[in-house]
């Protein structure tokens, strides 16, 4: 992989324990090295709302917050390079 880390970002995570791609997303960030909160919009109704609201109203798992930007179920690569710049 060739993805150079500069800086340490401020990431979360919203997702659910169920969901394949929130399961990617966090053992790909794992791999990385990348710190991250996670927020489980299945047990926090606050988070499950934002999430509609970034989404026009749908629950997108996961929607990954970095350092402001909106990312809806990135990619590995989405993710790499928004992480690298």
């Amino acid at each position: 992989m060739n993805c150079t880390i500069k800086r340490m970002a401020n990431v979360k995570v919203y997702g659910a324990d169920w969901c394949p791609m929130t399961s990617r997303t966090l053992d790909h960030l794992d791999e990385l090295g990348v710190a991250y909160e996670y927020i489980d919009v299945e047990k926090d109704p606050q988070a499950s709302k934002w999430v509609k609201e970034q989404n026009g109203g749908k629950e997108k798992k996961p929607t990954v917050l970095i350092d402001g930007e909106v990312f809806r179920t990135p990619s590995d690569e989405e993710l790499d390079e928004r992480l690298a710049a």
